[in-house]
């Protein structure tokens, strides 16, 4: 378990990053969604004791953040900005990282990567060097080396950014494959990385946790709030275009799915619809963004 209590962290030019955050993080795949910009990758790098928090205090099954050795030795990361050494093999990076976490046994090294180049499929690439992989490929080496040594929480920080539509998908099912027995801690600004495969979420955003819990949780928060309606072009200009999700053309004018407490005025037909997990999430973000214009921040 990871236990998070009222973890600040601001930057020496002023700006607060992370603001009171407290969660309690169980074994599985856990989602931690929001923005850019909303405090996911300070949160990271503190649970990976990349750098120190402000205040605040955090345990990972006990062992307290400043205990950093202990720290590392039951935990694997892999960074948004996943940086190889490009001259290498994927056989020849992975066996320099788990020389670098202490697997000394050279035979036990070899194993272990062999196995851990089968499990993230890229037994057949092993003595291709990195700089010819994909970006795909890339993100799989990263998630086998933050494998070695076979670690209690795999922390992952934005894993799928610029991966293509099967790519992701594919690095979400690997990820959902290795939680079973540790904790995987996700990191993403997009729904559908969590929407399939997360058993517990938490929405960051400015710094703060808005909403921590189970998927049906978020996507309750869009309950009688998503709206379908119909209409004409002048209608639509005057719509909050931060509450718009989708639009579609139709004669006369438009059929939009929109978020609001209430239908446009004047629409020739609306109708409550039933919110998705991504309606329930900028649902939450649009009631945050009304919530600080009527407050002036």
């Amino acid at each position: 378990m990871i236990q998070i209590d009222h973890l600040s962290k601001k930057y020496t030019r002023g700006g607060l990053a992370l603001d009171d955050v407290t969660l309690t993080l169980n074994e599985g795949m856990v989602g931690l969604l929001g923005p850019n910009g909303a405090g996911k990758s300070s949160l990271m790098r503190i649970l990976a004791t990349l750098m120190p928090p402000t205040s605040g205090e955090a345990t990972i099954f006990g062992i307290p953040l400043r205990q950093a050795e202990e720290i590392r030795r039951i935990i694997g990361y892999l960074p948004q900005q996943f940086q190889v050494y490009p001259q290498l093999t994927g056989a020849e990076y992975l066996d320099y990282v788990a020389v670098m976490k202490g697997i000394t046994d050279k035979k036990k090294r070899k194993a272990e990567i062999e196995a851990l180049l089968e499990q993230v499929n890229l037994q057949d690439k092993a003595r291709k060097r990195v700089q010819t992989y994909s970006g795909g490929m890339k993100r799989r080496l990263g998630i086998a080396q933050a494998l070695l040594g076979s670690p209690r929480v795999l922390i992952v920080d934005e894993p799928t950014a610029g991966l293509d539509p099967e790519e992701r998908v594919r690095f979400r099912n690997l990820l959902t494959r290795f939680s079973l027995g540790r904790i995987v801690l996700l990191s993403t600004h997009i729904v559908a990385d969590i929407e399939s495969n997360c058993r517990q979420i938490a929405v960051l955003n400015k710094g703060k946790v808005k909403l921590s819990g189970e998927l049906a949780d978020l996507q309750q928060f869009g309950s009688g709030k998503v709206w379908e309606v119909r209409l004409t072009d002048s209608q639509f200009a005057r719509l909050d275009p931060m509450s718009v999700v989708s639009t579609q053309p139709t004669e006369g004018g438009l059929f939009c799915r929109i978020i609001s407490e209430l239908p446009p005025e004047g629409a020739s037909e609306a109708k409550l619809a039933s919110p998705t997990l991504e309606d329930g999430y900028l649902a939450l973000l649009r009631s945050e963004r009304m919530e600080g214009a009527a407050y002036g921040s």
